[in-house]
């Protein structure tokens, strides 16, 4: 009786999220434009999804699933404390998420992601400093995720951006703006019966409003994605090698209206369950990347990883793109 209370919450509650999901779809779709704001959304974020080619949408890998596919944080037995740091060509980026897995109703996760473009001095005719500009990207997502029976798991995001230039100093000739939003993501993940190496997964990301300049006329729409992927294990491998487990994954995702596909593809290789060797390839990836490689290492509670990408418009200005996270398990 006591699970299908628990299992009769859960669906409604994912009923009213996909409810409020295609409620602001048919906002955004009412709005016409030509261009894409906040780019900055299909930014990848943490280590590990970078490592295997950002095909994470069939993976569970904690507080990363909530920028990929937020049903992959359903089934975490664990809370989790991570900070997720990037260095590219375009900003340094720094998240903080806390997931926090309730047995009983699902698990939750609060994140803040900031995006910083750097400092641009002003300067007065003489070349002297007399103040500072700060353009900044900031988001706040709340996920929540949960599991369904033994096999289908559900995530959604809310999520409210900003894209802000402030100002500090002598600025009375400098213009200060922001433009805003709201977004939500869904997706799902699905253990295969028969299999339980393999799982599938679907996602749409960035689904809201336009975003809009405060004050002003300009709103351009928010980069909606749709992804679809795969993950396997290949389990053949611990018949001849008992420490060594290895995963791998492809996506698909394309626009709205199926225009300009991506694919994307890894494998984490993992020594007993400690040190993890990760590589991916990406066709057609909005930065021009091609490949990116990783590498982790868990210890105890704590878990490290790195990774950095290889091709596209980083690499090409001489900015190595490296992502970093640290994650501590609770």
């Amino acid at each position: 009786m006591r699970f299908n209370l628990l299992l009769r919450w859960r669906t409604w509650a994912f009923a009213c999220a996909v409810a409020l999901s295609g409620a602001i779809s048919q906002r955004a779709a009412a709005q016409t434009a030509t261009s894409n704001g906040a780019l900055f959304l299909l930014l990848p974020v943490g280590a590990e999804t970078v490592g295997i080619g950002e095909a994470a949408v069939a993976e569970r890998l904690g507080s990363e699933s909530i920028w990929s596919n937020p049903a992959g944080i359903a089934r975490q037995e664990t809370r989790e404390a991570a900070i997720h740091h990037s260095e590219t060509i375009a900003a340094r980026g720094d998240v903080i998420s806390i997931v926090v897995p309730e047995k009983r109703i699902g698990t939750f996760a609060l994140s803040f992601n900031l995006l910083d473009f750097g400092n641009q001095q002003i300067t007065d005719p003489g070349g002297t400093p007399i103040g500072v500009v700060l353009p900044r990207n900031i988001l706040i997502a709340a996920t929540y995720g949960a599991a369904i029976g033994r096999r289908l798991s559900l995530g959604f995001t809310y999520k409210l951006l900003q894209y802000r230039v402030d100002c500090s100093g002598q600025c009375a000739n400098v213009s200060t703006f922001s433009a805003s939003s709201s977004a939500v993501d869904f997706g799902a993940q699905y253990d295969i019966p028969g299999d339980s190496s393999l799982r599938i997964g679907a996602a749409v990301r960035n689904i809201g409003s336009k975003l809009q300049v405060n004050d002003g006329e300009n709103a351009d729409p928010l980069p909606t994605r749709i992804e679809v992927g795969m993950s396997y294990g290949l389990s053949v491998i611990k018949q001849y090698v008992s420490d060594i487990d290895a995963r791998v994954a492809g996506d698909i995702i394309a626009t709205r209206s199926a225009d300009h596909p991506s694919a994307r593809f890894g494998t984490d290789v993992t020594y007993q369950n400690t040190v993890h060797l990760r590589g991916g390839y990406i066709i057609n990836d909005p930065d021009g990347a091609k490949a990116a490689v990783g590498f982790g290492l868990a210890t105890g509670r704590l878990t490290f990883d790195i990774a950095r990408t290889f091709g596209g418009l980083s690499e090409d200005a001489g900015k190595t793109p490296a992502y970093v996270s640290l994650r501590f398990s609770f």
